[in-house]
């Protein structure tokens, strides 16, 4: 049974949608972010930056900077660029682009059914930035950026959604990046029906977003301990979607150093652990622990031998944890992938071309091209309560910030 909470969302007036909602400040390029906040002063990045146009600066991730962020939250509510729903409600979210649209319910997520496992988690998160994200919302009070959760299709929750998403949307613009978003707010009734289908939900799992649940429930755990509970903090908000409408790209690893390997002993030493061949051009492996192999302007595939490959475990399976055990510690040194600085990850949605002129480049001496995991997968490793090797996936949809908007204390 999954318990979805109904709330009253802040979110961006019908005539400034457009210009509110945004990806999150970590995902623009410092020029870029530099001329939205100059060009738009409805952004909210202008809420999450809030000294861009003062000389004064405070220390990131301070207490006094999470003051200011709350500061320009309640000038953006005094301005009416902001307003909150005067009762509860779920919403109804859409975003779609050319070949990929997913649709799903926002809510809030149980802290307790987290808690207890019955929200599923398959990658291991860092205290520190569980600390910090907590801190943030402590001071802060809202939460403006979903978790995305999945779990197995129901019917009646499709039948619903379908229903709703052939009315009017409340919101419906298109992003620079392409996208096209619609919101539906659903009525009372509707919100009561979509809550009682979710109790037919055996179990959510994370898919994007472990750090911001984890640091949620941190903080109702903190409150908690102050004697200061609401119903809000049992809570946090989630953009809660069936599987199939999740996309997973790979997350391919580039490296700086052949650790000491030539290129031919490098090769040589790959071919000890299963098939290696040349090929004439770029490409992205075609299957299930297949990895394509960029060195320089040459271009190999690598496919290991079976016995290197634990199909009755799932972590061990996956193209990832092979990728680290069998090449990238025993040939090429990096013990940890979180700590290591001879790493970098590409995002499945970045180009061979591109992967290729950063090699090309000198920067990096070899690029490994991931096939990527499934749903399944993901979900067989939730279930397992195991965690996945680090950037495993890149999960899509990537989400708006402020669109909807959950706060926990005023």
């Amino acid at each position: 049974m999954s318990n979805i909470a109904a709330f009253k969302a802040i979110r961006p007036v019908r005539d400034k949608v457009h210009l509110v909602a945004t990806r999150p400040y970590y995902s623009y390029k410092k020029n870029v972010l530099k001329a939205k906040l100059e060009d738009n002063p409805f952004t909210f990045l202008h809420i999450i930056n809030p000294e861009f146009s003062t000389s004064i600066k405070t220390k990131p991730n301070s207490k006094e900077r999470f003051s200011l962020v709350k500061s320009q939250f309640d000038h953006f509510l005094k301005e009416g660029i902001l307003v909150q729903e005067t009762d509860d409600r779920l919403y109804i979210y859409r975003q779609s682009t050319d070949g990929f649209s997913v649709i799903g319910v926002i809510g809030g997520a149980s802290v307790k059914e987290y808690m207890d496992n019955d929200i599923k988690k398959h990658e291991q998160t860092i205290t520190l930035r569980e600390e910090v994200f907590t801190n943030y919302l402590d001071q802060v009070g809202f939460n403006a950026e979903p978790v995305l959760m999945t779990y197995d299709p129901q019917s009646g929750l499709n039948d619903l959604i379908e229903k709703v998403s052939t009315e009017c949307p409340e919101y419906e613009f298109t992003t620079t990046d392409r996208i096209k978003h619609e919101l539906w707010v659903l009525s009372k009734d509707q919100t009561l029906k979509c809550q009682e289908l979710f109790k037919e939900v055996d179990a959510l799992y994370i898919a994007d977003g472990h750090h911001r649940s984890a640091s949620s429930v941190r903080y109702a755990e903190l409150k908690a301990k102050e004697g200061n509970i609401c119903p809000e903090t049992g809570y946090f908000l989630s953009f809660i979607v069936a599987k199939d409408q999740v996309k997973i790209l790979a997350f391919h690893r580039l490296l700086k150093s052949l650790n000491g390997y030539t290129k031919a002993s490098f090769i040589a030493a790959m071919s000890e652990l299963g098939s290696m061949k040349e090929i004439p051009a770029a490409c992205e492996p075609t299957k299930e622990h297949q990895f394509t192999i960029c060195m320089g302007k040459e271009w190999y595939v690598f496919e290991p031998k079976q016995s290197f490959i634990h199909e009755s475990n799932p972590v061990e399976q996956l193209d990832s944890f092979i990728l680290s055990d069998l090449i990238l510690k025993p040939l090429l040194g990096i013990i940890d992938l979180k700590t290591s600085n001879q790493v970098e990850f590409v995002p499945g949605n970045e180009s061979l071309s591109s992967i290729e002129d950063k090699i090309n480049s000198g920067k990096f001496e070899v690029g490994f091209i991931l096939h990527p995991a499934t749903i399944d997968q993901v979900k067989e490793v939730a279930d397992a309560g195991m965690n996945m090797p680090p950037k495993s996936t890149w999960v899509e949809p990537k989400l708006r910030s402020g669109l909807t908007i959950y706060q926990l204390h005023t």
